[in-house]
């Protein structure tokens, strides 16, 4: 029985009846299960400047079911407009899943809604929103906003990311004149959604399709199709069956099923960012996931789709090759197809006659597009507990790698090298002080591989950081490096000219120094003063966990 029928009727009722009346609710409405519609409409980033239209259909849905929708509105933001500026605003984006998922818990918690309708889009909102599904565990259901429409630049196809990689890199290596930049910049992004390419965004959009928390194929329609806003009604109907039949999150997101979204990552050469959203969501459920469980799976898992940057194509030629179901199906050997979603189907009922109608984009698993899959778990001296490489993306000469350290405590410094010409070829780029705790927010190393692509470096320079990337990253970068340089891992000793080794398929990431080397330079090593002294990055920094412990903020008391 949900809440309603407990809480609202009789006398007992009537404090709690008339709150809801002050905004034109009736005592019909209030009898019925309570939906709460998170949205994440924002006028400021385009994955979110549709959703006002996407709420409308659910709550439409809500109404037809029989049930009744309480919207409210929780934060988002869009990284873009703060990459390169000196405000270095872009460390916010980690700590927005936990301040998003605490909103939701609080509003869900104060009006004790039955059932949440989760709208999100973009890098770190969806993951926000799958965390307070997990911690709170009542029947939630989540809408995308799915990708926006490539642009056309003379000819072809363009995205977000080529713009970046012109302006960073084109321009400096004389491929691209002011003029074709200004030229890009009216078509890069012509709509709402979330950037057409294998970014944060759409690899959360899709393995939330996977972990079976969204409807069945509607990961990636396109923001501007009708058909999304069917997937939000049939969404809003959906969630009062949930309800009354009690299916919780807890039910949906298993161990299994995270497991199969490890896969589906994998396959589809998603966004090295993934890892710290599902290490997240485990902790939240009290699941074990660690790192060693994606090494596992990275060792038998095939990259199978060819989208920007693993390939030429983008996120809306893969929903035409059939998008989420499609890939899974070719994955369904490696999947448990038992998992329940949120449609009342299991996976493997979902998947039926599912196939890829594109083989350039969607490929057959024993014909991949690489015989690895889109991440590699690298260990070694210089990274005790691991750190994270998207091997799709990297040139075939540079999966093993060896050469001389340059040392910069800040992308910024490390991408004045570069245009300076102060780093040369076969050098290894070490950006620390960038970590959870030292950016702090563990910012997105952009600048500095952007550069690299463009300029057409990433053959013969490589990158590793304690940050991380964007899910728009190409070249030979390695993050994630645990522990970070703030918190005394080794990184932090690092010196101009050490000899740096990285190896994707024996997955090691090491500096020619013994053990005795580094434990001495660690005992003369003092952190540095932090980079901020106020404001809610710095509660983040004092409470966030390492990297691979999904560098969010333990809630938890053990």
């Amino acid at each position: 029985m949900w809440q309603g029928k407990k809480l609202f009727e009789g006398l007992e009722g009537a404090r709690r009846r008339a709150i809801y009346k002050a905004n034109g609710y009736t005592d019909e409405d209030l009898l019925r299960p309570h939906i709460g519609v998170v949205n994440t409409f924002n006028e400021a980033a385009p994955g979110h400047g549709h959703m006002r239209q996407i709420a409308e259909a659910a709550k439409a849905g809500i109404w037809q079911a029989g049930g009744t929708p309480f919207e409210f509105g929780t934060i988002s933001t869009c990284g873009a407009p703060c990459v390169g500026a000196k405000n270095k605003a872009l460390r916010y984006e980690l700590v927005i899943r936990d301040i998003i998922c605490g909103s939701i818990e609080i509003v869900a918690m104060e009006h004790m809604f039955d059932g949440l309708v989760l709208l999100s889009s973009c890098d770190s909102i969806i993951p926000a929103e799958l965390m307070a599904a997990a911690r709170l565990d009542i029947p939630s259901i989540v809408v995308t906003g799915g990708p926006m429409l490539p642009g056309k630049f003379e000819g072809r196809d363009i995205v977000m990311s080529q713009l970046d990689e012109a302006f960073l890199g084109g321009m400096q290596a004389a491929k691209f004149s002011e003029q074709q930049i200004l030229e890009m910049e009216e078509v890069a992004c012509p709509g709402p959604g979330a950037c057409s390419l294998m970014g944060t965004a759409n690899t959360m959009q899709i393995l939330t399709e996977a972990l079976g928390m969204s409807l069945s194929g509607s990961a990636t329609i396109p923001a501007v199709s009708s058909q999304r806003l069917m997937a939000a009604r049939r969404s809003g109907r959906q969630i009062v069956e949930l309800v009354k039949e009690g299916l919780i999150p807890s039910r949906i997101m298993t161990r299994q099923a995270l497991l199969n979204a490890i896969v589906v990552d994998l396959a589809i050469g998603g966004s090295t960012n993934a890892v710290l959203h599902l290490l997240t969501f485990a902790r939240e459920l009290g699941i074990e996931l660690t790192l060693d469980d994606f090494d596992k799976q990275s060792r038998k898992v095939p990259c199978i789709c060819s989208v920007i940057p693993n390939g030429p194509h983008t996120v809306v030629d893969f929903h035409d090759a059939g998008g989420a179901p499609a890939v899974m199906n070719e994955l369904k050997d490696l999947l448990h197809l038992d998992c329940l979603t949120v449609n009342g189907n299991s996976l493997g009922e979902n998947l039926a006659g599912k196939k890829s109608g594109n083989r350039k984009v969607i490929s057959e698993i024993t014909h991949p597009f690489h015989e690895t899959g889109g991440l590699a778990v690298l260990q070694g001296n210089l990274a005790p507990r691991g750190a994270i490489a998207r091997p799709t993306s990297f040139k075939k000469e540079m999966l093993k790698h060896t050469g001389p350290a340059k040392v910069f405590d800040s992308d910024e410094a490390a991408l004045k090298a570069i245009y300076d010409h102060h780093v040369k070829k076969g050098d290894v780029i070490v950006i620390r002080y960038e970590g959870p705790q030292g950016a702090p927010g563990m910012r997105e190393m952009m600048l500095s591989t952007d550069a690299l692509v463009g300029m057409g470096l990433d053959r013969e320079i490589a990158l590793i950081t304690d940050g991380r990337f964007s899910g728009f990253t190409q070249g030979t970068a390695v993050g994630h490096i645990a522990p970070e340089a703030m918190a005394g891992g080794p990184i932090a000793v690092v010196q101009d000219g050490d000899i740096i080794e990285i190896d994707i398929l024996n997955r090691n990431l090491s500096i020619r120094l013994t053990e005795e080397e580094i434990k001495e330079r660690l005992q003369r090593w003092n952190p540095p003063e932090p980079k901020l002294k106020k404001g809610v990055l710095t509660i983040y920094s004092r409470l966030v966990e390492q990297a691979d412990n999904g560098a969010t903020i333990d809630t938890q008391i053990e």
